[in-house]
């Protein structure tokens, strides 16, 4: 059941921290328990999304190389205990989301119903399958801003934006590498991509980051509040753990799995850890 859960994957929901950092709000008590309770009513609304993706691709996933040992398609958890955990854990991220401010919970509601309208029908369609995947991580943007009265930043959303198409395309980069040209048998979209087209839109979202980013860290708006102007000194770590993973993805056959990615690789991990540390000192 844990195992189905994906609890690994929940570093993804580090994106609702972005506003307590970026908009000094860790100083307020009860501002940061708001974006806790909001960080894990999105760690059940992502695992309740991914035991409905497991019950809805279960025949394909008993074709692919490494899926078909998931608890559902090798049979160790029934489709039935399944359902029954996806409802639980919908209803329990609900509360929690509510618990925290009552507009998270409508961000939490609304990545529900994305997901299942990508489960069912969207995920088959190119390039809007990745615009999903990007929506999703948005939505807990604005609900770790927005959701807990923060105002969110054009600048944060904007690079949160080319951030989240960068590492859909690398996804599916990597499972066309994985599949060794038999893609569409396990994901019917794969299909319909290319290596060379996500080469192009890697390397288009990628520059659209490091460029965002960079151009945040330089906006005379962002360094007043932040009463810094050295945050320019914060873009190396990104461009390295950019460049780091996109070596992952083409050298070690890796970046199918951003969250293992992350909390695997020693590089990214220092990369990120002293972005976060520099950041903090700086913005503090």
């Amino acid at each position: 059941m844990l195992k189905l859960m994906r609890p690994h994957q929940w570093v993804k929901n580090g994106f609702l921290f972005m506003g307590l950092i970026f908009g000094h709000g860790w100083s307020e008590p009860a501002l940061v328990q708001a974006v806790l309770l909001a960080f894990a009513a999105f760690c059940l609304a992502s695992s309740t999304v991914y035991v409905l993706n497991d019950l809805h691709d279960v025949a394909e996933d008993r074709l692919h190389p490494t899926k078909r040992f998931r608890p559902i398609a090798s049979g160790a958890v029934s489709e039935q205990q399944a359902r029954l955990l996806g409802v639980v854990l919908a209803a329990a991220s609900l509360l929690l989301a509510w618990t925290a401010n009552p507009p998270v919970a409508g961000y939490v509601l609304a990545y529900l119903l994305l997901n299942v309208a990508y489960t069912l029908r969207w995920k088959q369609i190119v390039l809007l399958d990745i615009f999903c995947i990007s929506a999703g991580f948005m939505l807990r943007i604005l609900a770790g801003t927005d959701g807990v009265d923060i105002p969110p930043s054009n600048w944060l959303l904007f690079c949160g934006l080319w951030a989240t198409l960068f590492l859909g395309f690398i996804k599916r980069r990597a499972e066309l590498l994985e599949m060794r040209g038999h893609g569409a048998d396990h994901r019917k979209v794969l299909g319909d991509y290319s290596a060379e087209l996500l080469d192009k839109l890697i390397g288009i979202t990628c520059t659209g980051m490091i460029l965002s980013y960079s151009l945040y860290t330089m906006d005379v708006d962002v360094r007043r509040i932040h009463d810094t102007d050295d945050l320019l000194f914060t873009v190396p770590f990104v461009i390295y753990a950019c460049f780091r993973y996109l070596f992952l993805l083409h050298q070690e056959t890796g970046g199918g799995d951003p969250s293992r990615d992350l909390l695997n690789d020693r590089h990214i991990l220092v990369a990120g850890g002293l972005w976060f540390l520099v950041t903090l000192y700086m913005v503090a």
